[in-house]
């Protein structure tokens, strides 16, 4: 089991400590006079935290019987609201995918009972992925679930940081959505 270390709540394995973030700065100072600290130490931080959150809520999904990539494809049809439909075309392109990667998901996800996939009446060569009572379920657990490790994490700060907090967030988040704004998909598909 990983055990707890001053600068974050796991190190990442067994037998193998993760430096903390003032190490880690120091040796990159020692071989990169260059670097600004207090930069590094915001990047580092924001790493260590998105890597550590992310492997959080694939435990959560997990437990559920479902993938980061099924996860994914069922928010992303809950954020286009009700009926819950798309086309899969659309899907690949709001997750970052390849249209071959997208189709192998919907299939895996389609005979799970989390989605289906049927021909628009309107028009018979397009093709409609719908969100079912199941995935919806799915989705609406592993909501409850990250809210309350969401609440826990953030804990220790204050509304008032929170909101600070998320502000600042936002407008790193909006510099580098402008300067990659390509940036949004993957280099290469998941699964």
């Amino acid at each position: 089991m990983p055990t707890a270390t001053p600068e974050g709540p796991e190190s990442p394995g067994p037998g193998l400590q993760e430096p903390s973030l003032d190490e880690q700065i120091a040796a990159y100072q020692r071989e990169f006079g260059d670097l600004d600290p207090q930069v590094e130490k915001v990047v580092s931080a924001l790493g260590r935290l998105n890597r550590r959150m992310n492997v959080a809520y694939g435990r959560q999904v997990a437990a559920l019987g479902i993938s980061n990539a099924e996860w994914e494809v069922l928010k992303t049809l809950v954020l286009a609201g009700s009926p819950y439909r798309m086309g899969p075309g659309e899907l690949a392109k709001r997750l970052g995918l390849t249209p071959a990667a997208m189709t192998h998901r919907i299939d895996r996800m389609a005979g799970e009972g989390l989605v289906t996939r049927d021909r628009d009446e309107n028009n018979r060569v397009r093709v409609i992925v719908e969100l079912t009572d199941e995935g919806r379920t799915k989705w609406l657990e592993a909501m409850r679930m990250a809210t309350h490790f969401e609440e826990d994490l953030l804990q220790d700060l204050s509304a008032e940081e929170r909101g600070v907090l998320g502000e600042l967030l936002i407008r790193v988040l909006r510099r580098v959505e402008h300067a990659q704004p390509d940036a949004g998909g993957r280099l290469t598909d998941l699964d």
